[in-house]
């Protein structure tokens, strides 16, 4: 039967009518695009016509979105995110007291721990962000802080007592450019770490302050340059104008040389200015049973490593930096992908990475290293991983407080690179193996078990035995 004008009008009239439902709904805009092809391929739609209908959908769309949220109309997107891990994680060792004997001088022992993120980006008119998220964590150790800086993990303890939860992230992210050839990103604020370091150089849970530019140019569709630079504030100095702030400034280069074949390449030089405002005073005060001593840090002190001078006496500055932190670091990947892997229902990845850290600001234990490789990608379903690394970070190649927290070795006795403190204490000094095995059985699903086998490079006393092994068991629930 012939189709009048008329008719291919009214069809079309009742389709646009079903589509602006169909974009109204929460299904939304999936499915009003796929009923909009399919209108295409019919010949009842011409493409202008459809492309005409999917922006008027679109406006639709966008009213009522602001009128039923409240959002001012220049929040084009507003989309919440987060996970929640929980964790067992054991700590063994047969490390023993000075002078040897049967006595440990490490407690073999167990905790378990959660960590809860939730977050909410705002996506604005004009390339603009906001974004925030809200964490878990401990407080920080060492003084009157927030949360622990390079954690989000709190432990199971103190009779169901209630958590703190701390701001993790709070930015604004401007895109002033953003064309097929170039990206430009300013972003200001407490944020995800812009740089691509392995946690040998930031904990992957540290968030820094301050501001950050990121410059990506596309040489063609297979290779991006990128420079990332940025400087952030450690702490503000009220009584002084020498604020401790760092600075960061990465060059990429990324590069698909087929559909098998990826590689990553990268070169930074950072920066800690004002250093030797990183560090402790101790006071004495008098109390009923006598006078009490303590130690306060002026930035948390949850990690160890650095050479600093010794912390003793009752009063004064103590705990001082010795070296400044001025670190280079090159990192390379490589990243090969299989059609196929064993039970595995996807194309299968096989990489390899490596970096290297080395601080000419200080005169001995001032380099690191990592290489590993890793089978697979979890984070799918039936997806799985492997992983191995092995990592030797000596104490001065770079600031203590922002490598791994859960990289550590047990120190004997108090030294002047365990910041006054003895047992088990993560951070720089220390070398090891790292195995991992993930597996999702869930999209928003994935189980893993992590072993750390890690020892001091410098023991204190030297000779004495910093052996560890820290175990961890861990289930995420993405959302």
């Amino acid at each position: 039967m012939k189709t009048t004008k008329k008719t291919r009008q009214l069809n079309r009239g009742c389709f646009a009518l079903a589509v602006l439902i169909a974009s109204a709904c929460c299904a939304g805009a999936q499915s009003a695009d796929a009923l909009i092809d399919k209108l295409v391929d019919k010949g009842i739609l011409t493409v202008k016509e459809a492309n005409d209908l999917r922006e008027e959908a679109d406006k639709n769309f966008t009213s009522a979105y602001s009128v039923k949220s409240g959002m001012p109309d220049w929040v084009s997107a507003l989309k919440f995110n987060g996970d929640i891990r929980g964790r067992y994680e054991g700590f063994y060792s047969d490390a023993k007291l000075i002078g040897g004997g049967s006595t440990n001088l490490f407690n073999n022992r167990s905790r378990f721990r959660y960590r809860l993120r939730f977050g909410a980006t705002a996506v604005l008119n004009d390339n603009l962000e906001a974004g925030l998220r809200l964490s878990s964590s401990d407080p920080a150790s060492g003084g009157s802080f927030g949360g622990d800086p390079i954690s989000g993990n709190t432990t199971m303890q103190d009779n169901g007592s209630k958590k703190f939860v701390y701001i993790d992230l709070a930015y604004g992210r401007w895109t002033p450019i953003n064309n097929p050839d170039w990206q430009a990103i300013v972003t200001i604020g407490k944020m995800e770490n812009p740089f691509i370091f392995s946690d040998m150089v930031f904990d992957a849970d540290y968030t820094p302050e301050g501001a950050a530019v990121q410059v990506a140019y596309n040489v063609n569709a297979q290779q991006t340059l990128k420079l990332n630079a940025g400087g952030f504030m450690m702490d503000e100095i009220g009584a002084s104008s020498r604020d401790p702030y760092f600075l960061v400034a990465q060059l990429r280069w990324d590069a698909i040389w087929n559909k098998k074949l990826q590689t990553s390449f990268g070169l930074a030089a950072m920066l800690i200015d004002n250093d030797e405002m990183l560090n402790a005073s101790r006071a004495s005060t008098l109390t009923p049973g006598g006078t009490n001593t303590t130690t306060t840090w002026t930035i948390p002190n949850q990690n160890g490593g650095n050479l600093r001078t010794p912390i003793s006496g009752a009063s004064g500055t103590v705990g001082s930096l010795i070296n400044h932190y001025n670190p280079l670091v090159a990192d390379l990947s490589l990243t090969y992908t299989l059609d196929k892997g064993w039970h595995y229902n996807a194309p299968f990845p096989i990489r390899l990475a490596g970096d290297y850290m080395y601080n000419p600001a200080a005169s001995s234990q001032n380099s690191a290293c990592s290489i590993g490789i890793t089978l697979g990608k979890s984070g799918k379903k039936g997806l799985w991983d492997l992983s191995y690394r092995y990592k030797y970070l000596e104490g001065d190649a770079w600031f203590e407080e922002f490598t791994d927290s859960d990289f550590g070795a047990i120190y004997a006795s108090t030294s002047a690179r365990s910041g006054g403190a003895n047992g088990y204490i993560a951070g720089t000094n220390t070398r090891g193996h790292i195995v991992k095995a993930s597996y999702s059985p869930a999209d928003a699903f994935t189980l893993s078990v992590t072993g750390f086998f890690t020892e001091l490079i410098q023991e204190n006393p030297a000779g004495a035995d910093s052996a560890v092994t820290r175990l961890q068991v861990d289930a995420v629930w993405k959302f």
